[in-house]
């Protein structure tokens, strides 16, 4: 059971840069993603569908009304980050394990995208507790925040973000698939043509012809 969240939203449009809004993409990204999930029949729902602002003390209580505080339920932060940095990050609660922020940096690596880091950060207040709320907030879930690229960035990550968000968010289909142990299947591109038993493959080469 997973749950894609889109940051942001509504009155709270997040990192807007080069013609990048935060709340859009990220919304973008998770509709794919619930499409993709369905796909490989994984259960799952978005914690916004819209342009809904959701705030801190809501976001999290939604998120948790649909599967509840079980610690196999996956929640999958959606982000777009800012600061003149370039590449993805990933963020891991400090009650779980790095293994599923480590697939999905392999896979977002593997999808043209560099990679900053994967980590965990605490509360300086009180070290003990997640440093961002909704990874704080959601108690006993799998929750991660990933953040595909920044959108304020020198490098190519406005490009990316702009013309392979898709290939970014199927990284982390595939992950999670990965992860709970579902059979991947990956996106037919349209055009495509998948060989089947019994046809005939006759190739060319112009030495002879």
């Amino acid at each position: 059971m997973g749950i894609t969240g889109a940051s942001h939203g509504g009155n709270d449009p997040g990192t807007i840069a080069n013609g990048i809004t935060e709340k859009d993409y990220t919304l973008k990204i998770s509709q794919y993603m619930n499409k993709r999930l369905n796909d490989l029949g994984i259960d799952n729902r978005m914690s916004r569908t819209g342009d809904e602002t959701l705030g801190p003390d809501i976001r999290p209580e939604r998120v948790q009304s649909f599967y509840g505080p079980s610690s196999d339920v996956i929640v999958v932060s959606n982000h777009i980050n800012a600061g003149g940095g370039d590449g993805a990050e990933v963020i891991y609660s400090l009650r779980n394990s790095d293994r599923l922020s480590s697939i999905i940096s392999d896979n977002l690596s593997k999808a043209g995208q560099n990679v900053r880091k994967y980590y965990q950060r605490r509360l300086p207040s009180n070290p003990d507790l997640d440093y961002y709320y909704i990874l704080r907030e959601t108690p006993n879930n799998e929750s991660i925040i990933v953040e595909y690229g920044f959108a304020d960035s020198t490098g190519d990550d406005v490009s990316q973000l702009k013309n392979n968000w898709q290939d970014l968010a199927e990284a982390v289909v595939k992950s999670l698939a990965q992860y709970i142990g579902v059979p991947y299947k990956p996106v037919i591109k349209e055009g495509t043509y998948i060989v089947k038993s019994g046809d005939t493959i006759f190739m060319g080469n112009n030495e002879y012809k």
